[in-house]
């Protein structure tokens, strides 16, 4: 199961009811992050989770309605004393911009480890996560990422039993590892059905609509994706400053057959956001409106 919470949907700035960017995930004790805008730590205090957990930090790009709340989370980290290491991942340059950022939060207890995406298309494998980051089109070098939680095939007591493994090697073979005895290699696949429909979310924020949304969000469980402008006039200031419209959003979530769509990074001047949703609804019929601490539960379908 994929706990999500999107902590906050505003851009730009913040407003009294509506933080800035940022969600979270957890998976298997485990909390992941992309973007950590101004009011993050509130969010996350808000949702009732903690900050020590957080393994994996990833950025989408380097605006500050996008990356200003990170030195006051890792100094709670920090004085949440926690020691294990962090991984940021995020456009080259990410260790240069948080170094810059940590000159008020210099002395930390644990180690940052930096991931620099340096192609239009990266795939990361941690903490049970498959990460793959996909280059959109903003103003400068940005990022959407799918998050994936893969599931192996089911275990095959006959296939077992006819290749002659032992039992006290099922477990092992379970959980992915190779058994070597008696000059006799035993491997996952000896045992283990074809893959299973795994958990898929799809996030991607400042950004015109482009080919690279559609194919990395194709089949998410949950796509969640900016939709910085409602009013039909404003279609022009989106595509002047590479951001989208809620229609346009919803029609990327209809070509990638996306089970839902949650919008997410408004403009401060959007008023009445609910009033624009018959028309979305029409492109993109589970197309939802996000709002701050908006939460679902992902979990593997039953068989």
């Amino acid at each position: 199961m994929l706990d999500v919470c999107l902590l906050g949907t505003g851009g730009m700035m913040p407003l009294p009811y509506r933080w800035l960017t940022s969600l979270m995930t957890r998976y298997n004790g485990r909390s992941l992050m992309i973007d950590c805008g101004e009011g993050t730590q509130i969010a996350v205090k808000e949702r009732g989770w903690s900050f020590k957990p957080i393994d994996i930090m990833c950025f989408t790009h380097y605006h500050a309605d996008h990356i200003s709340g990170l030195p006051g989370i890792l100094l709670t980290m920090g004085n949440a004393e926690r020691t294990e290491p962090l991984t940021m991942i995020g456009p080259k340059g990410l260790e240069r911009v948080v170094n810059a950022l940590r000159t008020i939060a210099p002395e930390l207890p644990f180690e940052i480890r930096y991931i620099e995406l340096t192609e239009p298309e990266q795939t990361i494998d941690l903490y049970g996560y498959r990460i793959h980051a996909f280059r959109v089109k903003h103003n400068v070098t940005c990022y959407g990422y799918t998050l994936e939680i893969l599931r192996q095939g089911r275990f095959s007591v006959e296939s077992a039993n006819q290749h002659g493994i032992p039992k006290k090697y099922w477990s092992v073979l379970q959980k992915g590892n190779v058994v070597e005895e008696g000059g006799e290699r035993f491997t996952p696949e000896m045992v283990l059905g074809p893959p299973r429909k795994g958990i898929k979310l799809t996030y991607c924020t400042d950004t015109r609509p482009t080919e690279a949304i559609v194919e990395a969000a194709k089949d998410s469980d949950l796509f969640i994706c900016e939709g910085m402008y409602a009013e039909k006039e404003k279609l022009e200031k989106a595509k002047q400053y590479k951001h989208m419209t809620f229609y346009e959003a919803a029609e990327l979530a209809r070509r990638a057959n996306v089970r839902q769509l949650w919008l997410t990074h408004f403009s401060p001047s959007l008023t009445r956001a609910e009033s624009y949703m018959d028309e979305v609804q029409r492109i993109f019929p589970n197309a939802l409106l996000g709002k701050d601490g908006k939460s679902v539960e992902l979990d593997f379908e039953e068989e």
